[in-house]
């Protein structure tokens, strides 16, 4: 295994990257030294994604140079970056939720295949033991960073924190120099936090690689990263260690807040509890009683209006129309029918 000091760094210097009239980074600068945690933060459109995007080979910048291990990475595709030793995970999740955990690592191992479509498709003997190797590594990985157990389930069945330790293990399925980690405790609860913080330790420890992390969790950042880099709006505001970092006070402007209450950052003093008694030399005169509220105004919900009001002016009453009288029936005469009368239950004849 090779020692920390042969561990190339990543040099980035005056990176700039603009967006039609939108500048994302300007001149921005850091280093990242071999087998150290080294933390980008930043607010939310700092600049922090760009950055790795930059690194990664997804955008090329408008100027500036970015040199790792004394190679010019500015220009050269994402493959041939990957070729070269940086790996990186992203903020959404990105696996193929159908393939198996195992399936998922195994396009880590992409770039380091030799067999060929063909001879991989014919299953031929060397690519049958390339691909046992890979397996084998892949297991490795997996084990180191506690999913050896789920790698045949598929990526789309594991929980969230579990979906993003099998990212994590893609990431290191390259095997790489310097592992770019874009917010990987995002979502997690605090259990889960402190086991990829502990996972992103060993991996600096144990496999001696170099690691630069953007994150928003401040208590993850301070408590494991080396270095710290701080953007805001596309410019670097501050670099150091954390203890440097923490205190500076553009990056408490910024960044981090003041952590007092008050105005521009100014303490407002505790006020303390006097004893429960006080003698009646010191004891405090009583606060007087607040004014009683004005009443307000009745509120009558017939009329919805409140009482006191001048009254509104009374609509005229409408004029009712007179009604048509019933037309008037003739006279019986004798023949007609309507002079049949009953009374009592007896049917009179009308005259003849």
């Amino acid at each position: 295994m090779t020692t920390v000091a042969a561990k190339p760094s990543l040099a980035v210097s005056d990176v700039s990257v603009r967006f039609a009239g939108l500048t994302a980074l300007d001149s921005v600068s850091f280093e990242v030294e071999p087998g150290t945690i080294h933390a980008l933060i930043g607010p939310n459109g700092a600049g922090k994604s760009t950055m790795f995007n930059v690194l990664s080979g997804v955008y090329r910048p408008a100027g500036g140079s970015v040199r790792f291990g004394g190679k010019e990475l500015v220009g050269l595709p994402p493959h041939a970056i990957a070729g070269l030793g940086v790996a990186r995970t992203f903020q959404n999740i990105a696996l193929f939720p159908a393939a198996t955990v195992e399936e998922n690592l195994m396009l880590g191992r992409h770039h380091l295949t030799r067999a060929g479509f063909l001879g991989a498709g014919l299953r031929l003997p060397f690519a049958v033991r390339e691909d046992r190797r890979h397996r084998a590594r892949v297991s490795e990985i997996a084990e180191f960073l506690g999913i050896g157990s789920l790698l045949g389930l598929p990526a789309g069945e594991l929980s969230y924190g579990d979906q993003k330790r099998v990212e994590m293990a893609r990431a290191l399925c390259v095997e790489p120099a310097i592992l770019l980690l874009d917010e990987p405790v995002a979502g997690m609860d605090a259990t889960e936090t402190g086991e990829v913080a502990t996972a992103i330790r060993d991996i600096r420890d144990g496999l001696e690689i170099s690691i630069l992390l953007v994150e928003h969790d401040m208590g993850l950042v301070m408590g494991i990263a080396d270095r710290v880099t701080v953007l805001d709006f596309g410019r670097r505001i501050a670099d150091g260690t954390p203890a440097t970092v923490r205190a500076d006070p553009e990056v408490i402007r910024a960044y981090l807040g003041t952590g007092h209450d008050g105005v521009d950052g100014a303490v407002v003093p505790a006020v303390k509890a006097g004893p429960a008694e006080a003698g009646p030399e010191i004891a405090a005169a009583p606060a007087p009683a607040p004014p009683p509220p004005e009443p307000r105004p009745a509120f009558n919900p017939n009329t919805f209006r409140e009482e006191g009001a001048p009254a509104p002016e009374p609509e005229p009453a409408p004029v009712p129309e007179p009604e048509a009288a019933p037309p008037s029936e003739p006279p019986a005469t004798e023949g007609d029918p309507r002079a049949w009368a009953w009374h009592e239950n007896e049917k009179k004849e009308p005259p003849s």
